[in-house]
C-alpha cells in the first residue's frame, strides 16, 4: 500500500503541469509544488526532525501550512495539528503531551506560542519562514515513511476533558482520502475549497482527496462567507464541503446568488447535522447533482454516507464502503446487545476498516471507555428505520429525558428551522424540579417571531407533544465551535440569556 508521499509522488507523475495549490497569488502546479516540497523536506532535515517525531503545526489554511502537511508525509514526521485560535495553556498541553520537537506557527498565533512555556528551547519556525525554506534549492525528495508508520495525530475537541490524541498511520489517512473520493464521485480535475481548517479531519481529507484527482486545493485561510464566493465565481470551484454553519453563512450573504456559484456540482456536509430547513434551500439554490452527508469522526473517518440528502432529509445513510456499524441498546456493555428496528441507541463502529484508528494517545482510560470486543463506541445516539438506513439524534450525553421520555434536540431543531422566521436554534435540556429537564430551545430569529408563534408551529408540523419545547429564549447568536457544533454545554451553563419563557401549559407532556 502506498504511504502518503509515494501517494503524492504518484500525482506529480500524472499531473505535473495540473494546477495544485492556490492561495492569493501563489499558484503552483503539482510540478512546482514537489519542488518547493522537497526543498522544504531540506529545511525541515536542517532543523535536526526525525522520522517518528511530533511537529506542532499552529496555522489557518494557507498553502505553506498544506506544503508542510505534505512535507512531513515524506519526511516521516508526525504532523499534530492545533486549532489555530488555541491559547498558550492549550499549546503548553500539547506540546507536552504529543512530545513535541518543532512548531510552526504564523503570526496569529506567535502570542499561544510565546505564552506556552513548553515551547522555550523547541525550534520555531514561522510561516515567513517557511517560504523562505522552499524557495532554496534542493534535490526532489524521496519517501522516507511506510504506509504503517504514524502520518498525523489529531486532537479531539475535550469538551469535558482534557483534549485526547488520535494518532492516524499513513494507510487509514490514504484510504480515508480514497473512500472520500469514491463516495463523493469526485471526478479528475476536481476544484475543492480548501477552508475547512487542516487541525480537523475534513479539511486534511479534502488535501489529500484532491491530489488523488490530480485536482486543486484552492486556499481560504479563514472563512468569510464573501470572500468564499468570490473564489467559488473566480475559481470555478466544483465542489463544496463544508459544515452546515458555513453553507449557513454563504447562502445567507449579500453577495450570494445561484449565478455566481454554478460550477458547484457537488454538495457534501459532516461535522454536525443539517436541519431541513437549510438543507432544502441549499438544495434548491445550487441544485447539486449530488448532495452527500458524511457522518464519521477524527478517530474512524467515515462511518456512513448518504448520497442524496435531499430525498430523506435526516438519514445518515448506510455504512461506508471501509466500515460496518450497529446500534446497541443505550448504556450496552457489549457490541452484541443491538437495538431493534427505530429503537433509539449508541452507534458504534467496527475498528477493522481501513480507516480506523487503533487507540488514543497515551489514554488506557480513554480505549477503554471507547474500544470494546473490536467496536468503537461512539457516544452518538442513533437508530435505523425500517429501510436500514441511519438516523444520527445526538450525543448520548445530549438526550434530554423529561417525564421519563427520552427526547433527542436534533429533532426538535429540524422542526423548529422550517419555520421562516427561524435564522438557527439550539435545543437542551435545562434543569426542572417537575420533569427533571424541560426542553429549551435557544433561538436566533430572522424577525419578530413570538414564543406563542412558535409553540403553535410545533403543535401543527407533526412534533410529538412531549418533544415541545416549555421554554424558548431568544439570543442574537448560538454558540459553535470552530467547525460549526453547537456547544450545548454552554447554554446549559446558562452563559446565554436574558431568558423569556413560554408559560408551561397543564396539559401532560
Amino acid at each position: 500500500m502506498l504511504d502518503l508521499g509515494a501517494s503524492f509522488l504518484a500525482s506529480v507523475s500524472r499531473d505535473p503541469a495540473a494546477l495544485a495549490v492556490v492561495d492569493g497569488d501563489t499558484r503552483l502546479t503539482y510540478a512546482e509544488w514537489y519542488r518547493k516540497i522537497s526543498a522544504l523536506v531540506a529545511g525541515l532535515d536542517a532543523l535536526g526532525l526525525k522520522p517518528g517525531d511530533h511537529v506542532l503545526t499552529l496555522m489557518m489554511n494557507r498553502w505553506e501550512n498544506a506544503s508542510l502537511h505534505w512535507a512531513c508525509q515524506f519526511a516521516g514526521l508526525i504532523v499534530t495539528p492545533l486549532n489555530w485560535r488555541a491559547k498558550g495553556d492549550e499549546v503548553d498541553y500539547v506540546l507536552q503531551d504529543a512530545e513535541i520537537k518543532a512548531v510552526f506557527y504564523e503570526e496569529n498565533t506567535r502570542e499561544a506560542v510565546e505564552n506556552a512555556p513548553s515551547a522555550v528551547g523547541l525550534p520555531a519556525v514561522s510561516a515567513a519562514e517557511l517560504v523562505s525554506m522552499m524557495q532554496a534549492d534542493a534535490p526532489e525528495v524521496a519517501p522516507r515513511a511506510s504506509a504503517e508508520d504514524w502520518s498525523l495525530m489529531l486532537y479531539t475537541s475535550g469538551t469535558t476533558s482534557r483534549p485526547k490524541g488520535v494518532p492516524r498511520r499513513h494507510r487509514a489517512e490514504r484510504a480515508g482520502a480514497v473512500a472520500h473520493v469514491a463516495q463523493n464521485l469526485y471526478r479528475h480535475g476536481e476544484r475543492t475549497l480548501g477552508v475547512m481548517p487542516l487541525y480537523h479531519t475534513m479539511g486534511v481529507r479534502s488535501l489529500i482527496a484532491s491530489s488523488l484527482t490530480g485536482g486543486a486545493f484552492i486556499c481560504l485561510p479563514r472563512f468569510s462567507a464573501a470572500r468564499a464566493i468570490e473564489l467559488i465565481e473566480g475559481e470555478k470551484i466544483t465542489n463544496l464541503y463544508l459544515v452546515p454553519t458555513l453553507y449557513h453563512d454563504l447562502i445567507h450573504d449579500e453577495g450570494f446568488s445561484p449565478e455566481r456559484v454554478e460550477s458547484v456540482t457537488k454538495l457534501g456536509f459532516a461535522g454536525a447535522s443539517m436541519t431541513d430547513g437549510l438543507l432544502k434551500k441549499l438544495d434548491a439554490l445550487f441544485r447539486p447533482e449530488l448532495f452527500v452527508n458524511h457522518y464519521g469522526s477524527s478517530e474512524i473517518y467515515t462511518f456512513t454516507i448518504e448520497q442524496d440528502a435531499v430525498a430523506k432529509p435526516g438519514s445518515a445513510g448506510r455504512a461506508g464502503i471501509n466500515q460496518m456499524i450497529r446500534v446497541v441498546k443505550l448504556g450496552a456493555g457489549s457490541p452484541d446487545e443491538r437495538a431493534g428496528v427505530g429503537e433509539e441507541g449508541e452507534i458504534i463502529a467496527s475498528l477493522k476498516g481501513d480507516e480506523s484508528f487503533e487507540g488514543y494517545w497515551k489514554r488506557p482510560d480513554a480505549d477503554a471507555k471507547a474500544l470494546r470486543q473490536g467496536w468503537y463506541f461512539t457516544g452518538d445516539t442513533g437508530f435505523f428505520d425500517a429501510d436500514g438506513d441511519l438516523f444520527v439524534t445526538g450525543r448520548v450525553d445530549d438526550m434530554i429525558i423529561t417525564g421519563g421520555e427520552n427526547v433527542s434536540p436534533v429533532e426538535v431543531e429540524s422542526c423548529l428551522s422550517l419555520h421562516e422566521q427561524v435564522a438557527e436554534v439550539a435545543v437542551v435540556g435545562l434543569p426542572d424540579e417537575r420533569w427533571g429537564k424541560i426542553v429549551t430551545a435557544f433561538v436566533k430569529r430572522k424577525g419578530n417571531v413570538s414564543e406563542e408563534e412558535l409553540d403553535t408551529h410545533c403543535r401543527t408540523s407533526g412534533l410529538a407533544n412531549f418533544r415541545r419545547p416549555r421554554r424558548f429564549v431568544f439570543v442574537n447568536e448560538i454558540p459553535k465551535s470552530p467547525v460549526g457544533k453547537i456547544l450545548r454545554r454552554m447554554l446549559v451553563a446558562g452563559e446565554y440569556g436574558p431568558e423569556r419563557t413560554l408559560e408551561a401549559d397543564q396539559e401532560t407532556q
